[in-house]
């Protein structure tokens, strides 16, 4: 009776979990703690999307079951979204459903298409619910390699030659959370022309799409002639109109995988609460200024990191889009890893990051830093890692750390 559950066995240890209790302890001590770590949005939903779900929230017929697909008038509005933004019709009876964000769409649809022991295919580094949604489904994950050094069809041509039994499905996340990588539409091209001919699907992960700068919107697989006889698109509204509380976004695409994740989610849940699926449907229809001032904050949030934390001795590749940076670990402190680094540089800078080795070996060069504290507070940090990289001897704090563990 005290054996772990099989699907329990399956998941690792949330390697985010180290730093999470680290940065509890130091804030209950009374330290100030500069928090880069969760990709949580800090500005406020925009009122008038508050004020739609206070408006709905007063009737009492909306207080009722919701329907799981989500309400008629919001998937005619991301489907609205859809044309105007990227020029893609989309049938929102067919080829659009509203899920509970993102997150619980990737992992329902698993459920729905995967049969144990399928080969899926999934980038490394990735964002954990995209290789561990399959694996709670009974899938086994063959990962491909990503970054600089690495050529993605390249690695996708080698999988899919040496995967037994034969890949089901390929995840994309672009732009990517954690690395910040985006992509062209030559790209989607490429990839689609592939899975097409091996009958892969594509589940691609499009949380980012609003969260760009330089003036470089990314584009949607979507717009690729016969992506949709093979891809569905998951978007969501936590980071476009800051609402992650709210719990809503949206798979789109391939008609066939939309009706299998509605099927799941029939047995699951009754969607979510009517008055935010109203609100939900006011922001995509409404002013989309507000967009452009969170991206505009995020933009010089970028610029402040990048060129503070330059003057501090950390050089930071400037992402061209979403709200993290992927950025590698100081050269001095390489050889400790990801997660010993984290800790370190929490325990002496007070400054909490995400280790890269939570979303996957190959990321454990790296950690994550999100764009989730104000300007004031990165310059701060900035400060305290200068202090902190002047002074610190990386093996004796590494194990210091290590005894008081």
């Amino acid at each position: 009776m005290e054996a772990d559950f099989h699907r329990i066995k399956r998941l690792p240890p949330y390697v985010f979990d180290a730093v999470n209790r680290a940065k509890a302890k130091a804030r209950a001590a009374g330290e100030d703690i500069i928090d880069f770590g969760m990709g949580n949005p800090d500005m406020p939903t925009p009122q008038h999307i508050v004020d739609k779900m206070i408006e709905a929230v007063a009737d009492p017929r909306t207080h009722r079951y919701s329907t799981s697909r989500g309400i008629p008038g919001l998937r005619k509005a991301m489907a609205a979204y859809y044309e105007r933004r990227f020029g893609v019709e989309l049938d929102p009876e067919r080829e659009i459903i509203a899920t509970l964000g993102s997150k619980e769409g990737l992992a329902n649809l698993a459920q729905a298409i995967t049969a144990p022991g399928d080969t899926i295919l999934v980038p490394n580094p990735s964002y954990p619910i995209h290789p561990y949604g399959f694996i709670i489904a009974g899938a086994s994950i063959r990962h491909l390699p990503t970054g600089p050094s690495h050529d993605f069809m390249t690695m996708l041509e080698r999988a899919t030659r040496h995967s037994v039994p034969a890949p089901t499905a390929l995840v994309l996340n672009y732009p990517s959370n954690p690395t910040a990588e985006v992509v062209d539409l030559d790209f989607y091209g490429t990839v689609v022309d592939f899975c097409r001919s091996r009958n892969i699907w594509i589940l691609s992960d499009m949380a980012y799409g609003e969260i760009y700068f330089d003036g470089n919107p990314p584009p949607s697989i979507l717009q690729i002639p016969g992506a949709r006889e093979i891809a569905v698109e998951f978007t969501s509204m936590s980071k476009t109109y800051a609402m992650p509380g709210w719990r809503v976004g949206f798979a789109a695409g391939n008609a066939r995988l939309v009706q299998a994740l509605a099927r799941i989610k029939s047995y699951l849940d009754y969607g979510a609460f009517t008055p935010i699926q109203v609100a939900a449907t006011a922001a995509l229809n409404g002013p989309q200024d507000c967009v452009e001032e969170m991206r505009t904050i995020y933009g010089h949030r970028r610029d402040v990191l990048v060129k503070s934390m330059a003057d501090a001795g950390w050089t930071i590749p400037s992402p061209a889009a979403t709200m993290f940076a992927w950025v590698p670990i100081p050269p001095a402190f390489a050889h400790l890893g990801s997660l010993e680094f984290s800790q370190l540089l929490l325990a002496e800078a007070k400054v909490a990051v995400a280790p890269g080795v939570g979303f996957g070996e190959y990321g454990d060069t790296h950690v994550r830093i999100a764009l989730v504290e104000n300007e004031h507070r990165i310059r701060q940090a900035a400060r305290n890692v200068r202090r902190f990289l002047s002074k610190a001897d990386p093996d004796a704090g590494a194990a210091a750390l290590r005894m008081k563990a």
